[in-house]
């Protein structure tokens, strides 16, 4: 069937939370056939939108038009643990139906059932084995599946629907690398139309158009994240370019009305002593200082309106140049010296958690200020191995012996207290800093002024994860060994190159565990470890 022109239209559409924080007003938004990956900063409302055309969420004002069937894969995908796979998959009535008649069972609602859908079997475990879930029975239940595989069981049903319109929000959130790559693939094999919510770099290299969601508009980039980003570099170029123009015009155009201004007042004051001197009548020195007043007024009012425009240019100018701010911090008492010892696991036998593998044992020796990746698929154990570095989890067996100062960054945000302060839950990991010697550091992490006060729960996702990366990376001792487990998860772009920037500056040892490679390579990593049945050096991904 053809693809209309516009599948998506959103007209005048407007969205307020019950507290009446808006998020959306007066936005529109049209999207044709083809793979849209929609970006834009933690809070501009990506999510939120998402929702609007999945029917999640009902507008405050405006309308919501979709162009046919419509699917749609939220984040935080939960499944109910005793639904069948089949079931999952939506396609349990068509079996039972089918599996009647192939019996005998001539009864006409088995025909209803089956409809035209005699393959439904075949295509069904064709989708699952395309996702890498074929050990999945279609009479099993989801009860055993990771979060990753939950994920891929409800895109495999998705896919299985065949939607005309299908909605992706951070689908590869909590997926291993190897199932992060069937899902781009099968993204880049689908041909309707598709909106993609992601930070994922690699994800948005399938896309055929990035949509920029920023201060509730959209802005049109073709072609896929790199095209994006080179456009984007070259825009910035250019409004940075002439921003520089802009500001040294309007010093300029200072600098001519002061002029201005001398020169009129010596022409005065010389007009004066002339007229005195000539003993002019008191009618012709008025008439002549009303003249030079009026010309006085003329040039000044000249040079006042071309700085005025001047001004006005400068204020175009830094509009048009992106506020991405960038986190700057030199954190040189984290730095840890070349061939230190900072820690060592000795046959270390982890927990054995739900999903664990049993007898996994774990050998390693860092020294210095090493860069390691921690890879390995969904289940293998790498948040456990942190957690036990961490101290937080107890080894069945083994030795795990720390030398240096260490601070582990969870997957779940929640080492801050929500009732205080920025501020104040620095200074719990620095009890010993003055209130001005934390907020001098909070503004290096964009929390300048006012923003450092801010409600902790009040915090968007990103600034949340950029308050507790300053409350690791300030505290008192300095980290010297850093533990991060899927940093990037939920983070915008800009957040990402933020914590990358901070990262950059920080001095001690590293232990990342991350399916992110694009972030994973701007590390400086100096090893990748994989965790299968215990650690094994790989090459770099």
């Amino acid at each position: 069937m053809a693809q209309p022109t516009t599948a998506v239209l959103c007209t005048d559409l407007a969205f307020e939370w019950p507290d009446g924080k808006s998020v959306l007003d007066g936005f529109h938004l049209a999207v044709g056939p083809g793979r849209t990956g929609l970006i834009g900063l933690n809070g501009a409302g990506k999510s939120t939108l998402l929702r609007l055309l999945a029917g999640e969420l009902t507008p405050t004002g405006g309308t919501v038009r979709i162009a046919g069937e419509l699917g749609y894969l939220p984040q935080g995908l939960t499944l109910d643990t005793g639904l069948r796979v089949d079931e999952a998959l939506g396609i349990r009535a068509a079996r039972e139906a089918l599996h009647a008649i192939e019996s005998g069972d001539t009864d006409q609602r088995h025909f209803d059932a089956v409809g035209d859908d005699w393959d439904v079997e075949e295509r069904a475990r064709a989708t699952l084995d395309r996702l890498g879930l074929h050990r999945l029975g279609l009479d099993r239940t989801t009860g055993e599946l990771s979060g990753g595989e939950a994920v891929l069981l409800r895109l495999a049903a998705l896919l299985l629907r065949r939607p005309d319109v299908l909605l992706l929000d951070e689908p590869t959130n909590n997926l291993d690398r190897a199932a992060r790559e069937r899902l781009y693939e099968a993204v880049a094999g689908w041909h309707g139309v598709m909106v993609i919510v992601s930070h994922d770099r690699e994800l948005l290299r399938h896309v055929d158009q990035i949509a920029d969601l920023r201060d509730g508009e959209v802005t049109w980039y073709g072609g896929n994240f790199d095209d994006y980003e080179r456009t984007l570099a070259a825009q910035q170029e250019t409004a940075e370019r002439l921003l520089r123009n802009a500001e040294a015009e309007v010093q300029r155009q200072k600098r001519d009305l002061v002029d201005a201004r001398s020169k009129l007042e010596r022409s005065a004051s010389y007009g004066r002593k002339r007229s005195v001197t000539r003993n002019d009548p008191h009618i012709f020195a008025g008439m002549l200082k009303r003249k030079g007043q009026e010309t006085a007024g003329r040039l000044t009012g000249m040079h006042t309106e071309r700085l005025e425009e001047a001004r006005a240019r400068l204020t175009a100018a830094e509009e048009a140049v992106r506020d991405d701010a960038e986190i700057r911090v030199d954190l040189p008492r984290t730095a840890v010296p070349a061939g230190r010892g900072v820690l060592t696991l000795q046959k270390v036998r982890l927990p054995g958690l739900p999903g664990l593998p049993e007898g996994v044992t774990v050998d390693l020796d860092l020294r210095g200020p090493e860069r390691i990746a921690l890879v390995g698929r969904n289940g293998s154990g790498k948040t456990t191995l942190l957690r036990t570095i961490a101290g937080e989890l107890a080894p069945l067996d083994g030795m795990v012996t720390t030398q240096v100062p260490l601070r582990h960054l969870p997957q779940r945000l929640d080492l801050l207290d929500d009732e205080l302060t920025v501020a104040e839950n620095v200074k719990l990991f620095a009890p010993g800093a003055g209130d001005n010697a934390v907020r001098a550091r909070l503004a290096r992490f964009l929390f300048r002024g006012g923003r450092a006060d801010q409600p902790t729960g009040t915090l968007s996702g990103g600034e949340r994860f950029r308050a507790t990366l300053a409350a690791l990376l300030l505290a008192d001792p300095p980290p010297q060994l850093l533990l991060l487990d899927e940093p990037t998860n939920n983070l915008d772009l800009a957040s990402v190159r933020q914590l990358t920037q901070a990262l950059a500056a920080y001095r001690g040892a590293l232990v990342v565990v991350s399916h992110d490679l694009p972030f994973l390579r701007g590390l400086g990593l100096t090893r990748w470890l994989e965790l299968d049945g215990g650690l094994r050096a790989v090459d770099p991904m």
